[in-house]
């Protein structure tokens, strides 16, 4: 074998490498499809658990004995439309609107949150 087709072989091996890099992360990530967008549901609870990561925030809220796994805006979206990780304390009372889920039925994804006084468009 000569030396320039070792050396393609060699591309050819790193570009299927970044092509199944790139396919493997593409099930982590639910795509807003997944949401009902023609049923509107609104809760008010208290949070019982938070999360303030990528790809999405999330908090848990229980209302009316029932708990609710809500899917928030990306970090960087929250932070700079003024919803900071402070704001979203385990015990506080938020009001969220937004779609359930297709197939989770105790999942929605928020467009917006009420903390407080302060209400948040997160789409």
């Amino acid at each position: 074998m000569t030396r320039n087709a070792l050396n393609q072989n060699g591309k050819v091996v790193a570009l299927v490498c970044v092509v199944l890099l790139l396919f493997s992360f593409a099930p982590l990530h639910h795509g807003w499809s997944s949401y009902d967008q023609t049923k509107t549901l609104k809760f008010t609870g208290k949070i019982l658990e938070m999360g303030y990561e990528n790809p999405h925030g999330m908090i848990k809220l229980e209302t009316e004995g029932k708990k609710w796994t809500v899917v928030l805006a990306p970090p960087s979206r929250m932070e700079s439309r003024g919803l900071t990780k402070d704001m979203l304390k385990v015990g506080s009372t938020v009001t969220v609107v937004g779609y359930p889920h297709i197939k989770i039925k105790d999942e929605m994804r928020a467009e917006r949150i009420t903390v407080k006084d302060k209400t948040v468009e997160l789409r």
